[in-house]
């Protein structure tokens, strides 16, 4: 490892284009411990239209580690493009001359990372979820389905490492007014134009990364029920609502997931609001979030790999001897869930009415 290590933590505006992404100031958390364990100097870059702006909610960051706080700025960088951000990402890490560059693993950063450790002759790991320091600077990722913990260092400068989201503490230092140096980049010929977004309405969006809470449903949904009767149309009714109640993301056991509207020799009612976007598990993903809560899934191994960085994992079940009672739940509530969640619509409506 070089005595002489130089952090660079690239960073970028959120939607509203005058604050920092929640993910950007985990990786400014990242930055600042990284570089106190290593007694190297820090620099701060921020990417975006009005980024100047945005580069107060680091203030805080440059005021307990003394770093630099580079800006680029301007019209061309309001939207993600690839030819406009590696361009910015270059500068930023040239004007820096950082030998480790930490990056949040957004989808903006995630499309040019690989094109600018290029242009640098550096080399990229992505997916990290710890940095350490000891004889050499160690970053910690999974692999095969999050079942795989694995230790990486490399001599290789510079050294880009994308950060998960969810995986450090957000950066909350006091926003003040901060002293920016703006770096100026020169942009290749455009040949591609930011015309608008399109996105979905709120009640449309199921799968929100930042949301505090992650409901999962499974295929319990739409089996029959206690009177012998299949209620997808409830059951449907019932999930959307307490999405958008709760403003919780929504997973997807894979036995749901996988349900079709017309099965073999026979039709099935099924949710269709769901995709397999919406899956987790050890074919699916492994997201994120504070807390979770489980209905109507068996929860074996293939879907508890999926829960395995929620923080507290609770459970509606009507089978005791479940697979979430065996220590796989904090808490398992027995009992019906379309009872229970038509109880708690109920509390979360009158709540915000």
């Amino acid at each position: 490892m070089s005595a002489t290590e130089s952090i660079l933590v690239l960073t970028h505006v959120d939607e509203s284009g005058s604050a920092l992404t929640k993910a950007s100031l985990e990786a400014v958390t990242a930055g600042m411990e990284l570089a106190r364990q290593l007694s190297a100097t820090l620099t701060i870059g921020v990417l975006g239209a009005t980024s100047i702006a945005a580069a107060n909610a680091a203030a805080g960051a440059v005021v307990a580690t003394g770093a630099r706080l580079l800006a680029v700025s301007g019209e061309a960088f309001s939207q993600p493009r690839y030819a406009t951000d590696a361009a910015a990402c270059e500068a930023l890490c040239r004007a820096a001359q950082a030998s480790i560059v930490l990056a949040p693993g957004s989808s903006r950063f995630v499309r040019v990372a690989a094109g600018v450790a290029h242009r640098l002759g550096g080399f990229l790991d992505t997916h990290i979820t710890s940095l350490s320091s000891n004889d050499s600077v160690d970053a910690t990722r999974w692999f095969y389905r999050q079942r795989i913990e694995a230790t990486i260092s490399r001599d290789v400068r510079p050294w880009f490492l994308l950060l998960d989201a969810g995986t450090h503490t957000v950066f909350a230092g006091e926003q003040s007014a901060a002293q920016v140096e703006e770096i100026a980049v020169t942009l290749p010929a455009m040949r591609t134009t930011v015309e608008g977004l399109r996105s979905p309405m709120r009640d449309a969006q199921t799968i929100r990364p930042d949301a505090k809470l992650l409901f999962v449903a499974g295929a319990g949904w739409t089996k029959k029920q206690p009177d012998g009767q299949i209620h997808v149309a409830e059951a449907g009714e019932q999930i959307l609502a307490f999405l958008r109640l709760s403003g919780a993301s929504l997973g997807s056991s894979k036995s749901l997931a996988d349900q079709k509207a017309e099965g073999p020799g026979e039709e099935q009612s099924v949710l269709p609001f769901l995709s397999h976007m919406n899956q987790i598990g050890q074919t699916g993903s492994t997201p994120r979030h504070a807390k979770g809560l489980s209905t109507c899934c068996h929860g074996e191994e293939p879907h508890v790999v999926g829960w395995r960085f929620i923080g507290e994992r609770r459970a509606i079940s009507l089978d005791p001897n479940c697979g979430w009672t065996r220590g796989k739940a904090d808490v398992v509530y027995i009992a019906d869930a379309f009872q229970v969640m038509a109880k708690v619509n109920a509390l979360l409506q009158a709540r915000s009415s």
